[in-house]
């Protein structure tokens, strides 16, 4: 294994509906369980509560218990771990990632995309920039959920013989009615950006019932399933390899056909 590969796990599992403290403790069992160098650990989306609408009960303070469940783990494991989680402000409440650094510090964004279906624009506000995340010699842009669906959010760049990112990481509450779509859209995009793309799902049925699938995914530049999740839980390994990633971008120079656009947020 080269020294620039980069080991990543994502944990699909259940989420206990709307309780903080089990899910905590439960995702702390599921990283007791790692046993292989780690770089970056992906949770589901919202994986302290499950994806909910309910701000009040669920929102926690960007130094409440979760924050702290973050910046136990990537200090302990030494290691990147990205989720999102329902977040209050003064000015409102938002469905926030945060990329939680062995240092303890942390980059965090919110989501931009708010599903209408379920009424999130309704109760949360947007999210109106992206961030790219760098872990040893990688760099990642990482989204949430719903924001899977717009390629534009989701667009890799190349300037100055650089691409702008080497991966995608959407942490996930992805319903198993739409599992088609989910896998589609994430080797969609892992080829129209010559990039890896992970999808972190979560399994079980929420407090709505809706009922999730897990499928959670990891995909190479080509299209090609580099790891795939059942519908139990699971934690889910794979290594990704810069080498095999930046031969492909050298072989196939499509990056330099890209259309330039401007985003209006």
């Amino acid at each position: 294994m080269s020294k620039k590969d980069i080991n990543i796990v994502l944990l699909q599992s259940d989420i206990f509906w709307e309780d903080i403290t089990k899910n905590l403790a439960h995702f702390s069992g599921m990283i007791k369980k790692i046993t292989t160098p780690t770089d970056l650990i992906v949770l589901p989306e919202m994986f302290n509560t499950g994806f909910t609408t309910n701000t009040r009960k669920c929102s926690e303070f960007m130094n409440g218990p979760s924050m702290e469940f973050l910046r136990e783990a990537a200090v302990t494991l030494g290691c990147t771990v990205v989720g999102s989680l329902l977040i209050g402000e003064e000015d409102g409440f938002y469905n926030r990632l945060v990329c939680m650094f062995p240092d303890g510090k942390y980059q965090a964004c919110d989501k931009r995309h708010l599903f209408r279906l379920s009424e999130e624009h309704k109760v949360m506000r947007s999210g109106d920039r992206k961030i790219i995340v760098r872990c040893g010699d990688w760099n990642f842009l990482p989204l949430v959920c719903y924001d899977l669906r717009f390629p534009v959010w989701s667009k890799n760049t190349y300037r100055n013989g650089k691409h702008e990112y080497d991966f995608l990481v959407y942490p996930s509450n992805w319903p198993q009615t739409r599992s088609y779509v989910w896998k589609s859209l994430l080797v969609a995009r892992a080829i129209e950006n010559q990039a890896y793309v992970i999808g972190v799902n979560r399994t079980g049925t929420d407090g709505y019932g809706i009922r999730y699938a897990g499928n959670s995914l990891v995909v190479d530049p080509k299209g090609t399933l580099v790891a795939e999740a059942g519908d139990k839980e699971e934690i889910l390994q794979a290594t990704l390899s810069l080498e095999e990633l930046n031969l492909y971008r050298e072989s196939y120079k499509i990056a330099l056909d890209w259309d330039r656009f401007n985003i209006e947020t």
